[in-house]
């Protein structure tokens, strides 16, 4: 009897750590959206602005981080939902291309225009805590679903 209640203990262990996983494997159908160029450069503008009006360094530009912020982006619209999921994929990618020691990320959805984005991010303290943190470079990814809304995805790491 005892040695089954420990066989059943044990059996309930490795059951329980299967299904905690952090990040799961989505096999979601994603088709790339319409990408909102505009809306992009003008929210990394505004991002830099903020970040200058506050003492701190413009970020650059990264293609690596666009190419990922993109993909989650697409990845969102076609979940329907706002997530941060297979973020520490996104991170260590990124980490290991750029040598980046740090990497965080923004995401948001159905604002209008660029400058609700980023009202409604610094309204926000753990997305402002991210916009005026110690970053070097960025990218902004902004597409349009199926309905017309916007989703947002900002990358930062230094």
């Amino acid at each position: 009897m005892k040695m089954r209640m420990h066989f059943a203990a044990l059996v309930l262990f490795v059951c329980t750590l299967a299904s905690c996983s952090k990040e799961s494997v989505d096999t979601t159908n994603i088709t790339e959206a319409e990408t909102a160029e505009a809306v992009e450069k003008e929210l990394l503008e505004a991002v830099n602005g903020h970040r200058v009006s506050i003492g701190q360094n413009s970020l650059e530009f990264s293609a690596v981080a666009y190419t990922h912020a993109n993909a989650h982006t697409d990845y969102m619209i076609a979940k329907g939902t706002l997530n941060h999921d297979n973020f520490s994929t996104r991170a260590s990618d990124i980490s290991a291309k750029e040598a980046a020691k740090f990497v965080a990320e923004n995401v948001g959805r159905d604002y209008a225009n660029a400058s609700q984005a980023l009202d409604g991010w610094l309204s926000s303290a753990s997305h402002k805590r991210t916009i005026e943190g110690e970053f070097t470079h960025t990218a902004v990814s902004v597409k349009k679903g199926s309905n017309g809304k916007m989703y947002f995805t900002q990358i930062f790491y230094r």
